[in-house]
């Protein structure tokens, strides 16, 4: 008899609960299959695109890796892509809401996919509501706002919680209308990354570039829990700059790569999901690599490293070279970018409540889908909610680690999920295939966890403090509850 931790979700129940009808339509109770390759890109590139190449360019390019931060958004841009053909296999063969939750359900076990749920949920609320105190400081900077309501000086961030609240209206409307409104905003933010691209190149000294890869020294080293977990288990010496630099640097920017899996999880509501899955996953990580490796560039070639802008390099970049025109098409970018990111977030997190909700690991009624608009609403209004008070209320700079750790926790259970999936079922259709598996699943799953060795102790603690109090929901309420405690 399995374990009650190793019960398996069939495959079978899972390609049901998401089964195409004909015509594309959703019988009651299933959500609706609205979305094609470009709809999906530009969730994923609505989320993806957003606060990392907005700040970590500069503060990484100046204390970690000069102009080769180039390389570390390369490197980081690889491990996401590794990432992504492990998202793609399984969400072409397993359309279904949840991603790696319903993954992890149907490979390796019910508490692996109540540990990966409920990382997600952290994931997704710290990321939304970081992004939109974040959106909250670019709209004060951009027309002068008071800081009284708008910004991290407000004690009581209304920016922030209208943000959040418009756009939970949004959500609960319905993933079509939500796609829209992100076509929008992407559309805005990669012109405007474009231009900087094609503008900045008319400003780019060589000097600037030279050394490339600037020779390592020793930096101020992080003790006690603010230290790297890597270098407190193997009690490595803190360096900057050189290879450790680039590699430390490439650890940061992943943060700016987070976000694309979003797109997994939209598997039910996508028409054709063995092939617009694949293309939505790897045309918005791509599209991404490259606006972020030319941004990069034209950044630190424009300014010396070492006088970049931690706070807003792009921006700041220009104003250096006298063209502060072009920060405020910047600043704009920046709205539009944060803007898009809440949304994606606030789309993305329901769905997983939904998928809980289905499988009674959380009550029921989180799977009700709304009468009209198809969409999971009371998730959607409990997310809104959750999300608000965050934003609202509390200043997440020293959380922002655990929307990375919680990440890269979720991509190594998918890199192991598809070779365990296609050992328990090799007569399963993939539509799309993880070139060299297992050895790419494997890389990838080892790629990620070097990037969390590469996070602080402390977010490593918190991270454990959140898992073990899920594990206490499970235990009281999911565990007896699950459809699978009822079936055996």
């Amino acid at each position: 008899m399995t374990a009650t931790w190793a019960r398996t979700k069939s495959i079978d129940d899972v390609l049901e609960q998401g089964r195409v009808e004909p015509g594309g339509e959703a019988e009651p109770g299933r959500l609706k299959r609205t979305l094609g390759p470009l709809g999906l890109m530009g969730f994923g590139i609505g989320v993806v695109i957003g606060t990392g190449i907005f700040t970590l360019t500069g503060v990484e390019a100046k204390e970690s890796a000069g102009p080769a931060v180039t390389l570390s958004f390369l490197l980081a841009g690889v491990a996401a892509a590794l990432a992504a053909l492990c998202y793609a296999e399984l969400s072409s063969g397993v359309p279904a809401a949840g991603s790696a939750y319903t993954y992890a359900y149907a490979t390796i076990g019910e508490l692996a996919a109540w540990i990966i749920g409920w990382d997600l949920l952290l994931e997704f609320a710290l990321g939304a509501a970081t992004v939109a105190r974040g959106w909250s400081s670019y709209l004060q900077d951009l027309f002068n706002l008071p800081t009284s309501l708008f910004g991290e000086k407000a004690p009581v961030n209304v920016g922030a919680l209208a943000l959040v609240l418009v756009l939970g209206v949004v959500a609960v409307v319905g993933v079509k209308q939500s796609s829209r409104v992100t076509g929008v905003l992407v559309a805005v933010k990669v012109a405007i990354c474009v231009f900087v691209v094609v503008a900045g190149l008319f400003y780019v000294k060589g000097a600037n570039l030279h050394p490339y890869v600037p020779a390592a020294r020793a930096s101020e080293a992080k003790t006690g829990i603010s230290q790297p977990l890597v270098q407190a288990v193997f009690g490595l010496d803190p360096t900057a700059f050189g290879i450790a630099g680039v590699l430390s640097a490439a650890a940061v920017v992943f943060f700016a790569y987070t976000g694309f899996e979003a797109v997994a999880n939209l598997g039910e509501e996508t028409r054709d999901p063995g092939r617009d899955l694949p293309l939505g996953l790897l045309g918005t990580l791509g599209i991404a690599t490259v606006l972020y490796i030319g941004v990069s560039f034209v950044v630190t070639g424009m300014v010396d490293y070492r006088q970049l802008d931690v706070g807003a390099p792009i921006a700041k970049a220009f104003d250096a070279v006298g063209a502060g025109w072009a920060s405020t098409l910047v600043s704009i970018a920046a709205v539009a970018g944060l803007t898009s990111v809440t949304l994606v977030d606030l789309v993305t997190m329901p769905r997983i409540f939904f998928a809980m909700g289905r499988d009674r690991l959380l009550p029921p009624r989180f799977a009700e889908l709304h009468p009209r608009y198809g969409t999971p609403v009371l998730a959607t209004v409990i997310t809104t909610a959750m999300v608000a008070v965050l934003a609202t209320f509390v200043k997440l700079t020293v959380l922002a680690d655990l929307v990375s750790i919680g990440t890269l926790f979720a991509f190594v259970v998918v890199a192991i999920a598809v070779p365990v999936l296609r050992h328990t079922r090799p007569q399963l259709e993939r539509p799309f295939r993880v070139p060299l598996s297992p050895f790419v699943p494997v890389l990838s799953a080892l790629f990620c966890v070097y990037l969390m060795m590469n996070l602080s102790v402390e977010t490593w603690l918190r991270f454990l403090v959140w898992l073990l109090l899920g594990l206490v929901v499970y235990v009281t309420y999911g565990r007896r509850n699950a459809k699978l405690a009822a079936a055996s």
